[in-house]
């Protein structure tokens, strides 16, 4: 089989060893998933099990169809927050069933469908000025490298909202052992990332988080690292004890129940999840693909249909199988910054989430201090989009501004795109620049939309 031919290498001035290594490195960085959906899920009395299953597929389907329709590198899962919203608010904290989430989840997932296909999500995408496409990577970089941060225990709660880890703290109260030295390898992977980046290694980012993670396994020999399970540290060493088994989808797969359907409350709790996953994973592709020089000189995205398609596709797939909202992740990044451009790496991502299945153990051991150092130098890298903007231009460039703080402090993609949006066409009309800019109805539409979310919502 000519995988030039199939995937345009050469044209995208790739090859397949470097597509390899990208889709290994996405798969690495995002392999958290598969350990954190079935547990946030699980709080909603889904069979843990059966989700890690359903995670699997779904992110493998979904990943094969975003190579198939649009042969771009991105890779999609079970999205966070997303799932979060699910277990905690939607059955949690509203009382509805995870069978009636699962039924807005796959509603949701049809009307995306039809979305796509009408150009809706295209034309929201293509409305967006091109400065604000560049806030956008920006954002998502600061965004993903403070969730690197978060994951590594580097940055916790405090006094001060957010605080520096405490490592005398951690010496008085006997926890350096467990979690202290966790936080000091994640800094030891994040240099040892960065000389890798400024060297031009090959395969750079993975290599930080498997020599990061080998250092863990060293301290976890020589006792520097002790497990402590009520701490949320477990072994780094791969558990088999169990022999290799799929866990049974049965549980969860097609238990989807329409009963609530024709209430205001389940309407709201669709457009909910509607809303995040529209914004989150055009939030994506705009800073991946913008990062990826894949967008056009007007700031579009070819071929954004079958991108939009397969994530639509993926999300009504994952709620048949028995997951949350399956979305574009974020995370695609590090792979397109080891130099994957193509569909190709989301063929081996998709392999790989398909092999997780037989090899749950091994990825299951991956602890999140390892991948942190890959989320913190992306977010740098996603940073560098930053130049791109126009600062001469104050009506440019505060909104800018506005979206790429917004993503970090109120810790989403969708709420930094809100705030940029407003902030864009407010400034624009008081300032009377509205017509020299040519804003499109669109921008207009969507200010409008935002406010009246905030309002309602």
């Amino acid at each position: 089989m000519n995988l030039d031919k199939l995937f345009h290498l050469k044209e995208r001035n790739t090859d397949v060893k470097t597509e390899v290594i990208a889709g290994i490195t996405t798969f690495m960085t995002m392999a958290y998933i598969l350990a954190v959906n079935p547990s946030i899920l699980s709080a909603s009395g889904m069979d843990s099990g059966a989700v890690f299953t359903a995670t699997a597929l779904a992110s493998m389907i979904a990943t094969l169809l975003m190579a198939a329709f649009a042969n771009y590198p991105f890779v999609l899962a079970p999205g966070m927050g997303l799932n979060a919203y699910f277990a905690y608010t939607v059955v949690l904290q509203m009382g509805y069933t995870w069978q009636m989430a699962l039924a807005a989840v796959f509603l949701e997932g049809i009307v995306f469908i039809v979305l796509s296909v009408t150009n809706v999500r295209e034309a929201i995408f293509n409305a967006i000025p091109m400065n604000l496409k560049h806030a956008v990577s920006v954002g998502i970089g600061l965004f993903i490298a403070f969730i690197g941060l978060q994951n590594a225990k580097i940055v916790v709660d405090g006094a001060t909202l957010v605080s520096l880890y405490s490592f005398k703290a951690s010496v008085a109260d006997g926890t350096f052992n467990s979690v202290g030295i966790t936080v000091l390898l994640a800094l030891i992977g994040v240099l040892v990332t960065g000389v890798l980046v400024v060297k031009g290694i090959k395969g750079n980012i993975l290599w930080g988080i498997l020599i990061t993670w080998g250092l863990g396994i060293v301290c976890q020999f020589i006792g520097l690292y002790q497990v402590n399970p009520e701490l949320g540290m477990f072994s780094l060493l791969p558990d088999f004890s169990n022999g290799i088994s799929v866990p049974s989808l049965a549980p969860t797969f097609m238990q989807m129940d329409f009963k609530g359907i024709m209430t205001l409350d389940f309407f709201v709790i669709m457009f909910a999840f509607l809303f995040v996953d529209l914004f989150d994973t055009l939030g994506t592709l705009i800073g991946v693909a913008s990062k990826a020089d894949m967008l056009d000189k007007e700031g579009k995205l070819p071929k954004i249909k079958g991108a939009l398609l397969s994530d639509a596709i993926g999300t009504s797939v994952g709620a048949m199988l028995g997951t949350s909202t399956t979305t574009t992740f974020v995370e695609s990044a590090s792979g397109v910054a080891e130099g994957g451009r193509t569909g190709l790496t989301a063929v081996v991502a998709a392999i790989l989430f398909g092999l997780s299945l037989f090899l749950s153990p091994i990825f299951l051991a991956i602890p999140s201090f390892a991948t942190a150092p890959a989320l913190i130098v992306v977010g740098f890298l996603m940073l560098t989009s930053i130049t791109k903007i126009d600062f001469n231009d104050f009506t440019e460039a505060i909104p800018a501004y506005i979206c790429i703080i917004a993503m970090p402090f109120m810790y989403s993609i969708s709420e930094g795109i809100a705030m940029g949006v407003i902030s864009y066409v407010v400034i624009n009309l008081l300032t009377g620049k509205m017509k020299e800019k040519h804003i499109s109805t669109l921008m207009y539409v969507l200010a409008v939309l935002f406010v009246l979310k905030y309002i309602l919502l």
